[in-house]
């Protein structure tokens, strides 16, 4: 648990004031300013001044592996746009105190947000954990295991497990906005989504080259990407999809892997949002 409280202003000027901080600058909010190590915490800092007690697996992370210690500067985020610069004011055997050393900042976004439906419980070798830690790092709004007739499952273990992954993902990218992992989903559930959505891409080969499936399409607030399980989609399940309004697109001449598709297709999708937020601005 994390407590958040407040302490006097005159401590705020000790941190600043020590020799050893580890300060640089940036011009952008999103990126580690200087290189100042970045850790997640769920309860933030309401203020300039106010402390944030950190516990857990980023108190492990910032202690006993990164070796930090009183009068540190480091950056805490919050998954949802939030980041603040602080200041370690105190280590116990428990937890680490942060002040915040200025008000947090919210940072939005208006690019795209790609949601990806993707068939991986199947995958072996860390090959799943490759998969959530590319979204991530690529900009996925989302990832929701999609459950077919070739990938029917996925344990409750490795949902665990790619939570960490995220998380892990999202600070070493210095990505804002943490990326939501959905409960898995059939597809007929899918179904609905896609129907309801006016930018919806599936992986199919010998279809439409997905640069040329983009360049007919408009911006769009939110779209979906959609990629099936070793052994592909039924031909069944892809009509469905289809018939609810997906768009098929090619990859390439070659076949993919579940998680290359993946990134292939996220990769692409993210570089013509940003393009078509460039040509806006």
């Amino acid at each position: 648990m994390q407590a958040l409280y407040s302490i006097p202003h005159f401590t705020i000027q000790s941190c600043r004031k020590t020799l050893n901080l580890r300060a640089f600058s940036s011009d952008s909010s999103n990126q580690s300013r200087g290189g100042l190590p970045r850790f997640f915490s769920d309860t933030f800092p309401s203020s300039k001044g106010s402390v944030v007690r950190v516990q857990g697996d980023e108190f492990w992370h910032m202690t006993k592996v990164l070796r930090l210690n009183t009068d540190d500067r480091i950056e805490l985020f919050n998954g949802k746009g939030g980041l603040v610069e602080g200041c370690i004011e105190r280590i116990d055997r428990t937890g680490a105190d942060v002040i915040a050393l200025e008000d947090p900042k919210l940072v939005s976004t208006n690019i795209t947000q790609w949601h990806v439906f993707a068939a991986f419980g199947t995958l072996k070798g860390g090959r799943s954990d490759w998969l959530i830690e590319k979204c991530t790092e690529l900009g996925a709004s989302s990832v929701t295991p999609l459950l077919t007739a070739r990938s029917p499952s996925i344990s409750e273990n490795r949902v665990d497990r790619l939570q960490r992954v995220i998380l892990a993902a999202a600070k070493q990218c210095q990505r804002l906005h943490e990326m939501t992992l959905n409960p898995p989903l059939k597809v007929g559930g899918l179904l609905p989504i896609v129907s309801q959505s006016k930018l919806s891409f599936i992986a199919a080969a010998e279809a439409t080259p997905v640069l040329n499936a983009l360049s007919l399409s408009r911006k769009e607030d939110v779209g979906s990407i959609i990629i099936g399980p070793e052994g592909d989609f039924t031909e069944t399940e892809v009509k469905s999809i289809l018939e609810a309004g997906a768009t098929a697109v090619g990859l390439g001449p070659h076949r993919l892997r579940v998680e290359t598709a993946t990134v292939a297709l996220l990769s692409t999708a993210m570089l013509w949002s940003d393009s078509q937020q460039s040509s806006e601005s």
